[in-house]
């Protein structure tokens, strides 16, 4: 009678660690269960970067791969697949090298807004200036951005009255303003911005004050190569230029006065 009392009272300390066996084997099969159910995920080949890329700068097709990896049915479509689609996009924040590039991460050149636009592609030790433009002073609207133009100042000094080219090979990189310049319309342009040193800067600001400028466009054959516009050595930064006045106007462009 002892022993078999002694079975009946364990019985239930047996029945417990049975239940509790059972439990860790179910959680054990559950847990490879959603282990397989991750890794049955479709596998989808999407755009990733190749190296660090900080914002405002167009990304260029160099820096981009393609990577597959898997992404759920169900996952926000946010991801592209071909290199194309975001080369010469504007990244809105800085992507990490080896992070796939989502619609949430860039933006077309004319939907980037505010500080999160593209920079000016502003040579170094040069400044863009916007000068005045309309059919009859800019070749009839046929200007667009990366023509290059010539000005053509006029000044008139008592019944004297003279015109000469003071500058040439402008690179002209925006027609417009910005808030209408992807509004694709057909109306003519007010302003045209220009790339120029501070010291021509200075000299345009001069004669936009007290003469009339005219503009012409150059063949394109005769355009300046990408990246061959290197910093002018009579006026190399921002900080060379000194202004001017009347005297040094009339001492650089003798004949029109």
């Amino acid at each position: 009678m002892r022993n078999l009392t002694g079975l009946t009272s364990r019985r239930p300390f047996t029945l417990l660690g049975i239940l509790l066996a059972l439990l860790v084997i179910v959680a054990f099969v559950l847990v490879a269960l959603n282990a397989q159910q991750a890794g049955s995920s479709p596998q989808k080949t999407i755009v990733v970067t190749t190296r660090d890329l900080p914002p405002r700068i167009p990304i260029d097709a160099g820096s981009l791969a393609l990577k597959t990896i898997p992404v759920p049915a169900d996952y926000p479509q946010v991801y592209f697949t071909q290199i194309r689609d975001v080369a010469g996009t504007i990244p809105l924040v800085p992507i990490p090298s080896g992070q796939a590039v989502t619609s949430n991460d860039v933006a077309k050149p004319n939907q980037a807004l505010g500080s999160q636009s593209e920079y000016l592609p502003i040579p170094s030790g040069y400044v863009a200036i916007t000068i005045p433009t309309s059919e009859q002073q800019g070749v009839a609207n046929y200007i667009q951005p990366d023509d290059y133009i010539s000005v053509i100042a006029t000044v008139s000094t008592g019944p004297k009255v003279a015109a000469k080219t003071i500058f040439t090979n402008l690179h002209v990189i925006r027609v417009g303003a910005a808030a209408s310049s992807s509004a694709g319309g057909t109306s003519s342009a007010s302003s045209l911005t220009v790339v120029v040193t501070e010291c021509q800067a200075e000299i345009i600001t001069w004669f936009l004050t007290y003469a009339s400028l005219k503009y012409s466009l150059e063949s394109y054959h005769d355009y300046l190569q990408p990246g061959a516009q290197t910093p002018d050595p009579t006026c190399p930064s921002v900080a060379a230029a000194k202004g001017v006045t009347l005297p040094l106007i009339q001492a650089a462009y003798p004949t029109l006065f």
